[in-house]
């Protein structure tokens, strides 16, 4: 479980959010409730927190208040999320100044914060190593080592939900992590392992390009062509003819 700390002047819409929202089914312990940024930065100096969620306007010290000072804490720092009832512009561009990367507006939706908060357990889940088997027998980056296996081995027909299953992963969070580890995705890595495997054929003169557009899971020459051209800068033909 990861601790969320709820920040709110408002002790209705605190209780609410602490209550009302399944927060363990999505991996999440409300460790405390606070009415101000102030009492949170005290709570932070003597608890582990892994998450903020955070009123904006509150009296003393506000959210933004908040996220300047924990974005200047030393050490892991908690993720912080914006609440407010206000889509205001000023506050996105604070929230981006201070790496908040979350903003969820009032009222809020249960959906919303699902959302929000299955990405944000994805993001800790990597950050600590946390593996969603049951038997937390393969860590984030063990898993990623079978991915770009799978890629290199599978470059003509691999898809991501065959993947997903032979790792025993829900699809989607397998999508996420490979995002979050690589910052590219199933498809980008899956492209580079066939574009890598064309340029290795290219290099026997004998191999028609057509055949080796089919033999890396392009029907359409002419598609192939394009992608080859997107990720090496040149043409299978020319990149054959460098390199004689």
């Amino acid at each position: 479980m990861y601790e969320l700390l709820i920040v709110d002047d408002e002790a209705n819409s605190r209780n609410i959010l602490a209550s009302c929202f399944p927060w363990n089914e999505q991996g999440f312990h409300v460790c405390a409730q606070k009415d101000s940024g102030r009492e949170a930065l005290e709570y932070l100096k003597e608890h582990t927190v892994h998450v903020i969620l955070t009123d904006i306007s509150m009296p003393d010290m506000d959210g933004i208040q908040l996220a300047k000072a924990v974005s200047e804490l030393t050490g892991s720092r908690p993720i912080v999320v914006f609440l407010s009832a206000h889509d205001n512009f000023k506050y996105a561009q604070n929230a981006i100044r201070y790496g908040v990367r979350y903003y969820v507006l009032k009222p809020t939706s249960f959906s919303e914060l699902k959302e929000i908060f299955v990405t944000i357990k994805m993001e800790l889940d990597l950050k600590y190593n946390v593996s969603p088997d049951t038997d937390h027998s393969h860590s984030s980056d063990e898993i990623i080592k079978k991915v770009l296996s799978y890629c290199i081995e599978n470059y003509r027909e691999g898809s991501l939900s065959s993947l997903a299953e032979s790792l025993f992963l829900n699809s989607s969070y397998l999508s996420q992590m490979i995002k979050l580890k690589t910052s590219k995705t199933f498809s980008d890595l899956l492209n580079e392992a066939r574009m890598k495997q064309a340029a290795l054929l290219l290099k026997d003169p004998d191999t028609k390009i057509y055949n080796i557009s089919n033999m890396i899971g392009y029907v359409n020459p002419n598609n192939f062509a394009r992608a080859f051209k997107a990720y090496w800068g040149i043409t299978p033909t020319e990149y054959r003819n460098h390199e004689k």
